[in-house]
């Protein structure tokens, strides 16, 4: 009944958290910041939460692009540093770059896009930034199984808005009825989809609790796509 399968990509298939944790250990020993924390955990311990939370006011429109950047970077750092806006932007284009050159993907990624690519049109749909995430699609393999990318940094809105839903659809030439999105977030992957009546496969990694309804499919490994499609 599908003919066209939308992928999340970070933390969906590219693990994010690895990946983006490597990097900050790197910046983290390079840049010294050692001097002003007993070890790199606590420093990511104040850094990981505060960016989470900007990435959630991120999706919801409440702030900009521009603000998220300046603000997880600065916020462990203001009591020790001066954090002005260059620093701040040239410590975030290091970080960015490093994550684009790792590698580490979510299990069975690849089996199961090796899997997919015969049978459906498969489409990245991401928040992420367009600066890097081609760049991580191409370093760790997954760019030839895609047909296309649907960035909100081109498209003006952020997942869940049901907009960047609708534009991917016209990209793919798809129609609501045919099509399915799977990722990680409730928020923004499920219930953006739900909210224009696309199908949803939920790749629950345990971090989220689902809220209001009961997604099309639910999983706990992406092998279990197999079972699906």
């Amino acid at each position: 009944m599908y003919k066209t399968v939308f992928i999340d990509l970070d933390d969906t298939i590219w693990d994010t958290r690895s990946n983006g944790k490597e990097s900050m250990e790197e910046v983290y020993w390079d840049y010294g910041f050692n001097r002003f924390f007993p070890d790199f955990e606590t420093y990511y311990g104040i850094y990981y939460p505060n960016n989470c939370s900007l990435w959630a006011s991120y999706r919801k429109g409440e702030i900009t692009k521009e603000q998220l950047i300046l603000e997880r970077l600065k916020y462990p750092l203001e009591p020790y540093l001066k954090c002005d806006e260059d620093f701040i932007l040239n410590l975030n284009e290091d970080f960015l770059n490093r994550t684009t050159l790792k590698t580490k993907l979510h299990p069975y990624s690849i089996e199961i896009l090796e899997y997919l690519k015969p049978k459906y049109k498969l489409y990245i749909l991401s928040n992420g930034f367009e600066e890097v995430q081609y760049r991580k699609m191409q370093n760790s393999g997954l760019a030839p199984f895609f047909e296309g990318v649907i960035l909100s940094d081109q498209i003006g809105v952020n997942k869940p808005h049901p907009k960047i839903f609708k534009e991917a659809l016209k990209s793919a030439n798809s129609s609501v009825e045919n099509s399915i999105m799977i990722g990680d977030s409730w928020d923004a992957d499920i219930a953006g989809a739900k909210s224009i009546g696309m199908d949803q496969i939920w790749y629950d990694l345990g971090l989220e609790i689902s809220n209001g309804f009961q997604p099309t499919y639910h999983i706990k490994s992406l092998h279990e796509i197999k079972e699906i499609l």
